[in-house]
């Protein structure tokens, strides 16, 4: 296993971590019971994963429950991290990012983990009704009184995530030092806006979902629907997927792996992992065998072929204002050659991105 720091911390959290969606029965996402989700900590923990990633919300609070007890005697051992936002019940308040809601439901997964603290607490999404004040007021107390030692988000926006930092840093209250996010090489959104903004601030990603709900797994065919009880089948609807680009996609990374004698699964999450601002890819299986070729993702070295294939294959272009920057500060400004050459060694690396059919 490698490892990485988390954000910019000095914790050190493995390079893979373990997802807990599929812990459960309520939520119809893998139902693994007591037996199953213990035997799937365990053989993480024996393969150098130190980070498991929950949720109050997965299976209604039973995913925590399960994992609580899976980890009696190797608490100290892992960094968790839980989330909060969702509903938790019919009571209209027990959802939202309110203090409230919030310290409420900390107390309640600390219950369910068997634990006196999380390491990393996060706001699952953007809460509209809430006052953003009062989200990060209450997210700095639950910080200050112990019950978790870092916070983060997931699901915002840049401009969320670029105003939450400037309302924390006035009054000196603790700051996000994660965002957990969707990106994979078919949902590449992320790259827009929200990618450059982490590595100007400093904020590690965790990504959820890196095989796109098992698409990328390769176990799936064009024109085929996926077999009944597999976990794209389940979940996979979940994820806008262009199916063009995504088979173009899936090909590339098949052939990638026939090259490394690697799975397309594992070539999909190493392309991840050669991003600098990821912190870790959460991970998530059924069988300790996917879990273990996820795991190897990690020793696979993609070569700058490899991850200009894979990058090319999967391109969703430029939305403005991104590709005006680009123009500006990358193409037409002589400062970048010199002080970065490095950049441009490729072939069309920097192309006038206002008219491509030039190139």
């Amino acid at each position: 296993m490698k490892y990485r720091t988390l954000g910019r911390t000095g914790l050190l959290v493995s390079e893979v971590a373990l997802g807990t969606m599929q812990f459960g029965s309520k939520a119809n996402m893998g139902n693994l019971d007591q037996r199953a989700t213990t035997e799937m900590v365990r053989f993480a923990i024996d393969h150098g994963i130190n980070c498991i990633d929950t949720a109050d919300v997965y299976s209604r609070g039973e995913s925590e429950s399960l994992l609580g007890t899976a980890l009696e005697g190797v608490r100290e051992e892992i960094v968790l991290a839980t989330k909060v936002r969702l509903p938790m019940s019919d009571n209209i308040n027990r959802a939202g990012t309110t203090r409230v809601n919030i310290l409420r439901g900390v107390e309640s997964s600390l219950r369910r983990l068997r634990t006196d603290h999380v390491d990393l607490y996060q706001v699952h999404s953007w809460d509209s009704t809430t006052p953003l004040e009062e989200t990060l007021r209450a997210m700095d107390d639950v910080v200050r009184q112990g019950k978790a030692r870092y916070i983060g988000f997931s699901n915002y926006l840049a401009w969320q995530a670029a105003t939450a930092l400037a309302l924390q840093e006035r009054p000196g209250l603790e700051k996000f030092v994660t965002a957990q996010m969707y990106w994979s090489l078919v949902g590449r959104d992320l790259e827009q806006e929200f990618v450059p903004f982490v590595r100007y601030a400093g904020i590690g990603i965790l990504v959820w979902s890196p095989l796109a709900g098992g698409f990328l797994s390769g176990k799936y065919s064009r024109g085929s629907p996926p077999p009944r009880g597999t976990r794209f089948a389940e979940a996979g609807g979940f994820l806008p997927i262009d199916a063009e680009r995504g088979w173009k996609a899936l090909d590339a990374a098949a052939e990638v792996a026939q090259r490394h004698g690697a799975s397309p699964a594992r070539v999909s999450l190493a392309w991840l992992l050669a991003k600098p601002e990821v912190s870790s890819v959460i991970i998530a299986a059924r069988t300790p065998a996917h879990l273990e070729d996820n795991i190897r993702a990690v020793e696979l070295e993609l070569s700058p072929g490899d991850i200009r294939a894979l990058d090319r294959a999967s391109d969703t272009g430029m939305t403005y204002p991104a590709w005006m920057v680009a123009q500006h500060d990358v193409v037409e400004d002589p400062r970048q050659r010199t002080l970065h050459p490095e950049r441009f060694a490729e072939p069309d690396a920097w192309r006038d991105r206002r008219a491509p059919w030039k190139g």
